[in-house]
């Protein structure tokens, strides 16, 4: 069956999301279709401001909005600054937030270095967070990198450009189920594999 060109060109943008094979993405575009038209509208405009009115953290690289930068966490003066957890992405630094278990300062490396996938150390925040422990006060990392092959790589490859500095290097304790993702592990869980992190 041939559809009309804009359902067509949704579904293929639909598929690009993770997550979403072309079944879901077949659902969503004809459930766009059904709703009112405002509803529509307001979803447009929302993906719209989602670019414009959002950035990264000159800091940190977290996602923060135009108007506040740097985040609200680099400017918590609350924060332990000497305290730095490196994750990979910005949903990781959400998940930690809801342990509740973790007072330092994050920084966001936004992706695991994957040379199936074309990406090096040069394509992730890594030379920002060595500048940052070397001329910070930071007295530990903690390397909160998934528990994937990737994740285990790119802590390592981390924990190499740090040896040398003054900083206790530390990698989270292994409540985390290998192959899993921080995002989808349940707060207790968070929770203590932060409180039992060990040395790298």
């Amino acid at each position: 069956m041939t559809l009309p060109k804009p359902v067509s060109r949704l579904i293929e943008e639909f598929q690009r999301l993770p997550g979403i094979g072309p079944k879901t993405a077949s659902r969503l575009a004809y459930h766009l279709l059904r709703v009112p038209e405002e509803q529509a509208s307001t979803l447009g405009q929302l993906l719209l401001d989602l670019r414009a009115q959002t950035r990264f953290c000159s800091v940190c690289f977290n996602i923060t909005d135009t108007a506040t930068d740097p985040c609200a966490v680099c400017r918590d003066p609350q924060r332990d600054g000497s305290l730095l957890c490196v994750v990979e992405a910005p949903l990781d630094v959400q998940a930690i937030e809801h342990s509740q278990g973790f007072k330092g300062r994050y920084h966001v490396l936004h992706g695991a270095i994957s040379p199936v996938e074309g990406i090096g150390p040069e394509n992730l925040k890594i030379c920002e967070l060595v500048e940052r422990v070397r001329v910070g006060e930071i007295r530990e990392v903690i390397l909160a990198t998934n528990p994937s092959m990737e994740g285990e790589a790119t802590a390592m490859y981390i924990h190499r450009q740090l040896q040398g500095l003054p900083v206790r290097v530390t990698r989270l304790a292994r409540g985390l189920p290998v192959g899993g993702d921080l995002e989808y592990a349940d707060e207790t869980t968070l929770f203590r594999a932060i409180e039992g992190r060990s040395e790298m």
